[in-house]
């Protein structure tokens, strides 16, 4: 068990679903409604397939990609998840120790269990802050200035949770943030000893971003009061990169261009959201035809290996990101785990790339809708 049995992202995820309290595993696997959209956006991407190319020297290949002026030695980064320290104690910094050597950016949660200023350091500078707007702004605004004296260059703005999607594995555990226990969570505890007892050891998560500020996150607070007006606010006192994170419709795509972001990222928030929305991997090339070749666009929601990241830069996407799948490495394994797994996954994309004939990664090459780049 452990590290040394993750052979894929299947098989860190089982791990972890042994490892983890059941109220904990299904908060970071679970999805929106009766998980139909987790389900479609998992066959979407199962339906694309990649032509192999034959006689083509790849006996070298590179991954490295080009991110906001910066060399990624990965064209897949680590997406923005809350609570992460829950999957293990010290998970948040073992993903910043990851992003610094392979100089990807970590996204870093508004509701993160350890401080922002915290991760980009261990980070090396290679963070981008992810932020939601609630209530009335005050604490949203608070924390991008935060972010900008914190070293932060990139800000990812999530619009996709005006409210928070109707989770029923969580409700039925009685999950919430900040982290609470009772009667039901105690016995859930009590029957997975190993993780109680490391979490005893390290202290209750918490969402840190919100112990120095002064003011208290409620995770169910409304988000609906955000608006054009609202991001207009943040072009204006944001220098450096905007993204803008949630995106599947054509318009707003555009709307976003016309805006004056920096990048946009397609996503349905792992299918957490809107249940009946539609799937990330059949929307992105839409998009990419409408933003055009040069406009940096991004993808995440339902990857679940290095093939998996292939397919969706074919489908146009600039650079990808990874959720749950390195959590349940963690969980599973610990640090090795997590380095198991990103070695798999890379691995795996350098595998279907050499399959398909590449030894370069192509920049959007959505025209060809999944097939090979061919020179």
């Amino acid at each position: 068990m452990g590290a040394n049995a993750i052979h894929s992202a299947e098989d860190a995820r089982r791990q972890a679903k042994r490892h983890l309290p059941w109220m904990v595993f299904d908060y970071i696997d679970g999805a929106a409604g009766t998980e139909t959209g987790a389900a479609r956006n998992r066959a979407a991407l199962d339906a694309l397939t990649l032509r192999p190319r034959i006689l083509r020297d790849v006996s070298t290949r590179d991954l490295s990609v080009p991110l906001f002026g910066t060399q990624a030695a990965r064209p897949f980064g680590i997406a923005p998840m809350g609570m992460c320290n829950l999957s293990a104690p010290g998970a948040d910094l073992m993903l910043a120790r990851l992003a610094a050597q392979y100089k990807v950016p970590h996204g870093v949660s508004t509701v993160a269990s350890t401080p922002l200023e915290k991760i980009i350091e261990v980070a090396e500078g290679h963070a981008w802050f992810q932020l939601y707007f609630t209530g009335d702004g005050t604490g949203t605004f608070k924390l991008v200035e935060r972010a900008k004296a914190a070293g932060y260059t990139t800000l990812v703005l999530t619009v996709d949770v005006p409210e928070v999607g109707r989770r029923p594995r969580e409700l039925r555990h009685g999950f919430k943030m900040p982290f609470s226990i009772g009667p039901r969570q105690f016995i859930d505890f009590a029957l997975h000893p190993r993780w109680s007892l490391t979490q005893l050891a390290a202290g209750k998560p918490q969402m840190a971003n919100f112990e120095m500020d002064g003011y208290d996150f409620d995770r169910t607070e409304s988000r609906a009061k955000a608006t054009w007006d609202t991001l207009a606010r943040l072009r204006d006192m944001w220098p450096g990169k905007l993204v803008v994170k949630g995106v599947l419709d054509v318009k707003d795509a555009a709307g976003l261009k016309k805006a004056g972001v920096d990048g946009i990222q397609v996503s349905s928030h792992g299918a957490r959201q809107l249940e009946s929305a539609p799937t990330p991997i059949e929307m992105l090339p839409q998009i990419r035809t409408e933003v055009g070749p040069d406009f940096p666009l991004f993808f995440d929601s339902g990857i679940r290996s290095g093939e998996d990241v292939l397919r969706a830069l074919h489908q146009g996407a600039d650079f990808v990101f990874l959720g749950r799948i390195l959590q349940f490495a963690i969980a599973a394994g610990g640090e090795p785990g997590l380095h198991r797994l990103w070695n798999i996954l890379s691995d795996e994309m350098s595998i279907a790339m050499a399959q398909t004939g590449q030894a370069l990664l192509a920049t959007n090459p959505a025209p060809s809708l999944g097939q090979a780049i061919i020179p």
